[in-house]
């Protein structure tokens, strides 16, 4: 039977989903003396649902450990436009009441009785900071989630310093080249790949929020492994200031739906590693004049391709991309024809099955962190194109800190609320994808070498397990 309970608090949307439970997993199948409550946002918030993202099930050895409650719908508190951030922060804070009623219950009902669990934390996601508040009320530690990186982990926790010591307003570098000199990172880094919400003044005031909660939780579950961001790690443990880190990745959803046939059967005739793979994320589109581009980069780089091309939303409005019904339409003319016998235009892609298949050489990525930790898993050296969030820092990561990239543009904007004019043009695409598949094979060395510390840090005695058991050490002795 257990013996402690943590309340796990999801943001909203699928990938954040995904990630926390595939975490909780970890956790639940590490321990026994655990359980886990997951307080779900309602799915109109996202196209997802708890069993489409993981079923209990088949996912959890011990599905009698974790239980999903579903929390109300509401309302943000605040009108926020299209301001993700602001829209994602003012919903949050509108659940308190009802995260606090649920807890409440539980506490009453189910954890109140001597041979009932202990409650022993919260733990939220990295946009649920707001919820720190609801815990101190019931007497327990809160553990922050975070879906991304360490370094861009590192940035938020030195936002307030920024600020307060240094007086630097990071918004005034919007349109800047000027260099930042970070604890968390080896190099100074540009204004220019700054994290899109730092950068912009509608958002700053909730980034601080978000900065200043994040410090004063009592651990980070951090998607990351000690070996893949050494020093950043070393630099957040040396800060006297900063909550315990706990680098438990990577977390991954490496289970693989039916394979989509006739993409699997076009890569089954490819020879090995010579398809170079590009795809934008769930919500990665361009322009039609960048679209051809890419098209003609790739036609003049020679190289079969696997293109997951999507359709912009339009410019007015903050949506995911859908499918193109005639591709003739945005691509260059005679294009479909001329690259028949090399190239494949898909619309959404099985992102894992292909990067996981030996025809697979190099991927085009708009460097989203789970992506990142995939391209690693599998061992695809990858050509940064970032596009919005934290990419941009991302990428500079990769290819300047870690060596495990090369750029095509690693400096672009794809989303509300900035410029919408900036074309990467064919010949710096092309030239980006033959570094990537032939010029650099200390590249392809690095990134095969990365991947065996990425899975051996998730077996017996590697450094994620270990931490794992120091967290759990943490919370029950808390």
């Amino acid at each position: 039977m257990s013996t402690i309970e943590l309340v796990f608090i999801p943001a909203p949307g699928a990938g954040h989903l995904a990630s926390m439970m595939n975490t909780a997993k970890l956790l639940l199948d590490h321990d026994p003396r655990l359980s886990i409550t997951v307080l779900i946002f309602p799915s109109s918030y996202g196209s997802y649902t708890v069993n489409t993202i993981i079923n209990p099930k088949t996912s959890f050895s011990t599905v009698d450990h974790i239980r999903f409650i579903d929390l109300p719908h509401v309302q943000p508190t605040s009108d926020t436009g299209n301001n993700l951030l602001l829209f994602f922060t003012s919903l949050i804070k509108s659940q308190k009441p009802h995260v606090r009623e649920v807890v409440n219950e539980l506490v009453l009902t189910k954890w109140g009785r001597p041979d009932s669990p202990r409650l022993a934390g919260f733990v939220f996601d990295m946009l649920c900071t707001p919820m720190m508040e609801v815990a101190k009320e019931f007497g327990v530690p809160s553990y922050l989630y975070f879906t991304s990186g360490a370094a861009f982990l590192g940035l938020q926790l030195y936002i307030p310093t920024l600020r307060e010591e240094q007086k630097v307003d990071m918004t005034e570098l919007k349109d800047s080249n000027a260099e930042l000199v970070l604890p968390c990172l080896v190099n100074p880094v540009s204004a220019s790949v700054l994290p899109s919400i730092m950068l912009d003044k509608d958002s700053a005031a909730v980034v601080l929020e978000h900065a200043i909660g994040i410090k004063n939780t009592r651990g980070i579950l951090v998607n990351t492994f000690t070996e893949l961001e050494l020093h950043v790690i070393r630099s957040l443990e040396d800060c006297n200031n900063n909550p315990t880190i706990y680098p438990v990745g990577p977390i991954l959803n490496l289970k693989r739906d039916a394979d989509d046939l006739e993409i699997m059967k076009w890569l089954d005739g490819q020879p090995p590693l010579s398809v170079v793979f590009l795809c934008f994320g769930s919500m990665g589109s361009f322009s039609d004049e960048q679209v051809r581009e890419i098209a003609y980069g790739l036609e003049q780089s020679g190289y079969r391709f696997l293109w997951s091309l999507r359709k912009a939303p339009s410019s007015d409005q903050i949506s995911n991309p859908t499918e193109f019904v005639n591709l003739e339409e945005v691509l260059p003319e005679g294009f479909l024809d001329r690259t028949a016998e090399k190239g494949k235009i898909i619309g959404w892609a099985p992102q894992v099955e292909v990067l996981g298949h030996p025809a697979v050489g190099g991927f085009v990525s708009h460097c989203g962190w789970n992506s990142v930790l995939e391209s690693i898993w599998y061992g695809v050296p990858t050509a940064t194109w970032p596009l919005y969030a934290e990419q941009q820092m991302n990428a500079f990561e990769m290819v300047v800190e870690l060596g495990l990239a090369v750029e095509i543009k690693m400096d672009y904007r794809r989303e509300f609320g900035f410029p919408d004019d900036m074309i990467v043009k064919a010949e710096e695409i092309e030239k980006g994808i033959k570094r990537l598949m032939e010029e650099d094979k200390e590249l392809r060395k690095r990134v095969k070498v990365m991947s065996e510390k990425s899975r051996n840090a998730l077996t017996n005695g590697g450094s994620s397990q270990l931490v794992l058991t120091r967290f759990i050490a943490d919370v029950i002795g808390s």
